[in-house]
């Protein structure tokens, strides 16, 4: 998360947006990005190096719950990569002020407000502060202080997030009273002054045009159906987000995956194609459009991109093991055997690393029983 140390985008990085920017359109975004030498993409690949997490999220999650978005933010936590709110994101670009200086330490923050780490972390990342990182500011420890009270009331800091962004600047609440709406019939919601109104209102932007709602709407929509296994159905979703922005790589290689679990090979094989020349450096289109082509029996040309793919990504264990079989099938033993041995190196714990060990020895008992 960022803070107000004046964070910049280095060239080359990759941005990945999780969920759909609820105060700023992405294509606006993508352009101030692209203009720094860098990358902005919808969802995360390996090449992703900062995520931004969508204040749409929160919509999306306001029924089946919040643990899905706890869940992805640990994955992409626990992957290295630097996690931005939208407004830290916006920050960054230059695209939103900065928030007063602040001195307030992440540590200081949890031990005077008595709010949990971890939720402040979360309530940070959807920008329920000034500040979407440390130093924080004291308006920041008033609201940290309300949202522990709200929290050991029952609130989660999900149905905290949702609610406060109803109301404008979240500074301006640090001068009123916030109940938990468990004591009106509403649960999910958060009221202002005991009870009297609701908070609610308009989002802080809005600077979209009907076009950037429509192509988050259905990206979103073209996730769930994927997710729940309507390959068909969100393969079409895809083709109409690509109608719409025909440069998006990862709807172009969400698509070929929905095509390919619905049975349509070719269809897959020229949509994980397209993905490919959008962005060449696209590692998981290679993968995938290799482990198609090894499906089709075409040897050579899953061959060819599954080394595309280890070029471009050194530390992709799944490219190697999946050539060391190739080879192992095509009856090269000791390319086969370079190659397990290489995927050792990368993944020495999984049952794949068992079954390389595997070959490697059979590869060895063989050898020597040809050479007696």
């Amino acid at each position: 998360m960022t803070g107000n140390a004046g964070p910049v985008i280095v060239p080359g990085a990759v941005f990945g947006v999780v969920g759909a920017l609820a105060a700023f359109p992405l294509r606006l975004a993508a352009r101030e990005v692209e203009r720094r030498h860098a990358e902005l993409r919808r969802g995360v690949t390996r090449r992703t190096t900062n995520v931004v997490f969508g204040r749409a999220l929160l919509a999306k999650a306001a029924k089946s719950g919040d643990v899905e978005i706890e869940r992805r933010v640990k994955a992409e936590r626990e992957a290295g990569r630097q996690l931005l709110s939208e407004n830290g994101f916006l920050r960054l670009l230059g695209l939103m002020k900065a928030p007063d200086a602040s001195s307030l330490s992440r540590q200081s923050l949890v031990d005077q407000s008595r709010l949990a780490g971890d939720d402040l972390d979360m309530l940070s990342l959807f920008d329920a502060f000034e500040h979407d990182g440390e130093p924080y500011s004291f308006r920041d420890l008033i609201l940290a202080r309300k949202y522990a009270g709200l929290i050991a009331s029952g609130a989660t800091w999900g149905a905290i997030a949702r609610s406060v962004h109803r109301s404008g600047p979240v500074a301006s609440l640090t001068a009123k009273s916030l109940n938990l709406g468990s004591q009106h019939g509403r649960p999910d919601a958060i009221y202002l002054d005991e009870g009297r109104s609701e908070l609610d209102g308009q989002l802080l932007f809005d600077l979209g045009s009907p076009e950037d709602d429509t192509l988050e709407e259905l990206f979103a929509e073209a996730e769930a159906a994927e997710e729940e296994g309507r390959h068909d159905d969100a393969a079409a979703l895809y083709q109409r987000c690509l109608a719409i922005d025909p440069k998006d790589a990862i709807a172009a290689f969400n698509r070929a995956n929905c095509l390919r679990g619905a049975g349509r090979i070719g269809e897959a094989a020229h949509d994980y194609a397209c993905a490919i020349k959008l962005d060449p450096g696209f590692v998981e289109a290679w993968f995938n459009l290799a482990g198609l082509m090894s499906d089709e029996g075409k040897v050579a040309s899953a061959r060819r991109h599954l080394q595309k793919a280890i070029a471009l990504d050194k530390a992709y264990a799944d490219p190697v093991f999946n050539l060391a079989r190739l080879e192992f099938d095509a009856g090269n033993l000791m390319e086969a055997r370079r190659l397990w041995v290489r995927y050792l190196e990368l993944d020495a714990e999984s049952e794949w690393a068992r079954t390389a060990q595997k070959g490697i020895q059979f590869v060895d008992l063989h050898m020597a029983r040809t050479a007696g």
